[in-house]
């Protein structure tokens, strides 16, 4: 068992295609892991085990990885790089102690290498460059650290350069000499050295009064300048070859932060904050943060960065806020799809339980001393739709089943049931997601369905003030039934927290208190079954403000039902209207389809908000656009351009749906409404 000085923790991030899978492949080859190199065109990569996986030719889950190199355990978590798979990499970052971002030297920095550059900067996670696939032919080693440098700071540095025929590297952290064609060696030392010595005050001084750094001097504060950030180094590989990387593994057990020297994690409790101090004797604290199920036998799988306190088979572990204790079993150290068995997971490491259904991504798993949640990085809205329906009678229950399964390994990928239409809607990142997580229920569930075109998530409103009163008056022979109730809407902020915010504003006792929270439960069943159009409505202030009650007939069920009609009532007379869904995207696209896309994008009610020029003649256009404007937009811009364009969407904000357009989707429910009904 490694002791927590000698674990190293990291993630590999990057765009699809970078090579990360590979270069995860050649690492546990060089040490030993493995007796032969797998490729992802063979299909016999350890990391993507996956039959879809292998099927498609890239990651669609995290996979971990560990090994061993000069005495030190390294894990590895290698994350997929499509956009629409993003979820396993961003939930994979606070398991990790440093992050290594990916770049392709021939393809550069594209649309996930700046997103997931960004999410591990926003988590505080110490970050490394590496510049892959070094032998392409198209490679500007210059520009692309120019271009890298512009966009992600001039504290990325060169930590070594690939030597004149591209077959090695040069190490500029402990020497400044060597001939490479990207720059000079000892210019790439001293700026290497400037930026490590940033993050220490003496040693800067000593610089700054001419005094000369020994080399081991700089690789004492590197570790530091990494952690706090002073420094990015960049790295060169070539993992078809093998190329640098002996050197990124001696860099990842010289430089890269072990558990203990990494900053604190800290357990958020409402206002109190506890940080997670490395310690196998302390009390039990680990994150879930990848959930996966064994492809032949279904078995459930849940990985977990452990950063306090030891776990054993037999620990009375608990999760999340539960008081009741898990048991455990057993303790596994995962390699890709095989797992092997430990004796205990200790402070600082990643292991995998098997068999527990109660875990989620992002749960706490403690013993009872701690308590709290984790911060996990912010996860793109999922956006794009589908309805479902079974293709063999009978099938809904296996369906729903299989979903629930599919939503716990992938955090962007979301089920819900239409309240009108009774249709299972599954919703995620784009097309390519939704066609993955129907093709893996159907491989692995055996189950197979239609789908109908996607459903865009509008929601309702009100635009005006506007009283409402309703009396419910129920006579029956026996007990009746009497509630009467006066409110007032107004429009609240556009996204408020809450959808709906009320104020009791009764005096003098004309409806009793316990009879507000029927009222505020009728008031809600308009709230999530809407006027306009059967949506859920959002951005209302109610204010209760009079009512007479029985003393006799009077009952919840009445005031319910006041409570509904004079909702109904109001919601009528305050311009009620239909907000739409806002996406921002990202379309990245060869220079030459600039003017076409962006023309497009205003023909669909989009408005271009800029556009960046990108390495290798791209350009990436940021634009706002209504979602039900988009819903087929991946094979139009296939289309235009050639399969060269990507793009990537996020849930910006829900604006008021023009009138023609909100005609158009009234009728179209009124029509789904009479259907129903038979009419």
């Amino acid at each position: 068992m490694a002791g927590i000085d000698d674990i190293r923790n990291i993630a590999f991030l990057g765009h699809g295609g970078s090579g990360k899978t590979t270069l995860a492949e050649v690492i546990l080859n060089k040490t030993g892991k493995t007796t032969r190199i797998g490729t992802v065109e063979e299909k016999n990569t350890v990391a993507d085990f996956d039959e879809e996986e292998k099927e498609r030719g890239n990651s669609i889950h995290s996979a971990l990885l560990h090994t061993t190199h000069n005495g030190k355990t390294i894990n590895i978590i290698d994350t997929p790089g499509y956009p629409d798979f993003v979820g396993a990499a961003l939930s994979s970052i606070p398991a990790a102690d440093c992050c290594a971002v990916v770049i392709s030297a021939s393809s550069g920095i594209e649309m996930n290498t700046r997103k997931l550059f960004a999410a591990a900067t926003d988590a505080g996670k110490p970050r490394i460059i590496i510049i892959n696939k070094i032998d392409a032919d198209n490679a500007d080693f210059s520009e692309l650290i120019k271009n890298i440098q512009q966009t992600f700071g001039t504290q990325c540095r060169c930590a070594n350069l690939p030597n004149a025929d591209k077959s090695g590297v040069i190490d500029c952290i402990k020497s400044d000499s060597g001939d490479s064609p990207v720059m000079d060696a000892a210019q790439a030392h001293t700026e290497l050295i400037e930026s490590a010595i940033e993050a220490d005050d003496e040693l800067m001084e000593a610089y700054l009064g001419g005094e000369q750094i020994p080399p081991q001097k700089v690789a004492s504060v590197f570790v530091k300048a990494l952690v706090e950030g002073t420094i990015v180094p960049i790295l060169f590989t070539n993992a078809r070859t093998g190329a640098g990387v002996a050197e990124l593994l001696d860099v990842i057990v010289e430089y890269a932060p072990s558990p203990t020297q990494a900053r604190l994690t800290k357990l958020i409790d409402g206002e109190k904050q506890t940080e997670l101090k490395p310690d196998s004797a302390g009390p039990l604290a680990g994150l879930v943060f990848r959930i996966g199920f064994d492809p032949r036998s279904n078995m459930k799988y849940a990985s977990m960065r452990i950063f306090s306190g030891t776990l054993k088979s037999d620990t009375a572990m608990m999760h999340n806020t539960d008081k009741k204790s898990i048991r455990p079993g057993h303790v596994l150290k995962t390699q890709g799809a095989e797992t092997n068995e430990i004796d205990a997971g200790t402070a600082g490491d990643i292991v995998t339980l098997a068999k527990i259904d109660e875990l989620l991504i992002g749960d706490l798993i403690h013993d009872g001393k701690v308590a709290g949640k984790f911060e996990m990085p912010k996860v793109p809205s999922p956006m794009f739709s589908l309805a479902l329906e079974p293709a063999s009678r009978g099938d809904e229950q296996k369906i729903g089943t299989a979903m629930e399964k599919l939503t716990e390994e992938d955090i962007c990928f979301k089920v819900s049931r239409d309240r009108q239409t009774r249709e299972l809607i599954i919703s995620g990142l784009g097309d390519l997601h939704l066609r993955v997580m129907l093709s893996k229920m159907e491989k692995r569930f055996k189950l197979s369905v239609n789908t109908k075109p996607p459903k865009i998530p509008y929601r309702e409103t009100i635009t005006a003030k506007a009283d409402g009163h309703y009396r419910h008056k129920k006579q029956t022979g026996g007990a009746g039934q009497f509630g009467e109730v006066y409110l007032r809407v107004e429009p609240a902020p556009r996204g408020s927290e809450e959808p709906m915010q009320y104020t009791w504003d009764i005096f003098g006792g004309s409806i009793p208190g316990q009879f507000e929270a029927p009222i505020v439960k009728g008031i809600n069943d308009v709230m999530e079954s809407g006027i306009v159009a059967g949506f859920p409505m959002q951005d209302i202030k109610v204010s209760i403000y009079d009512g007479k009650h029985h003393p006799v007939d009077s009952k919840e069920v009445a005031f319910r039902a006041a409570g509904k009609g004079a909702f109904a009532d109001a919601v009528q007379k305050a311009k009620p209207c239909l907000l739409e869904p806002i996406v921002d995207m990202e379309v990245v696209i060869p220079a030459e389809y600039v003017g076409d896309i962006a023309g497009d994008l205003s023909s669909k009610r989009g408005r271009v908000q800029g556009q960046d020029m990108l390495p290798g003649n791209m350009m990436a256009i940021k634009a706002q656009v209504p979602l039900s404007e988009i819903s087929n937009y991946d094979s139009q811009l296939k289309s235009v351009t050639g399969g060269q364009g990507s793009y990537s969407m996020t849930l910006s904000h829900y604006e008021v749906v023009p009138p023609n357009v909100q005609q158009q989707v009234v009728a179209q429910y009124e029509k789904e409404k009479q259907a129903e009904s038979g009419d």
